[in-house]
């Protein structure tokens, strides 16, 4: 990998790869933001895990997170906003979309994360999480079209079964 996943256009290993190795600690919250959106795409959990404050209101299921990095395709952060989170400061929130495809399902997950700084490392405290409406990447298959799969089967006897 060359180009970092977070889009900063800076090479990886110059961007959030020291952050997610421990070489060195993220200096703002957007560095912190960015290097975990970088972590899902490299399915880093515990760098994930790791970066949450202990008093965490919602904690991460580490299982639930491990899938969802490992199952999704992971397609572009955006920022939208910051506010304060700079290296002098001990507190700071950042608005972002974190673009992804998971089961053929383009997905967009919206935040307002807020980041403290504790013993002079930045970590993720919460967030306000906002639904988007799901596009699919490709059209919806009718139950009983044949399953994308090759399997010869009919989707609703094959992957279109009810779970």
């Amino acid at each position: 990998m060359n180009t970092c996943p977070c889009g900063s256009g800076r090479p990886y290993a110059e961007c959030c790869e020291p952050y997610i190795t421990g070489v060195r600690l993220p200096p703002t919250a957007e560095a912190l933001m960015r290097s975990r959106y970088s972590a899902y795409t490299v399915h880093a959990v515990d760098y994930i895990l790791e970066t949450c404050t202990k008093d965490n209101k919602n904690p991460i299921d580490p299982k639930q997170t491990r899938e969802w990095s490992e199952k999704s395709q992971w397609l572009g952060l955006k920022i939208l906003s910051v506010e304060k989170g700079a290296v002098s400061d001990t507190e700071g929130s950042v608005e972002f979309e974190a673009i992804y495809e998971r089961d053929g399902l383009k997905d967009v997950h919206y935040e307002k994360a807020r980041f403290k700084k504790q013993d002079d490392k930045w970590l993720y405290d919460e967030g306000d999480i906002v639904p988007k409406t799901i596009v699919r990447s490709s059209p919806k298959v009718g139950r009983n079209e044949p399953c994308p799969c090759g399997s010869g089967k009919k989707y609703k006897f094959c992957h279109g079964r009810a779970s």
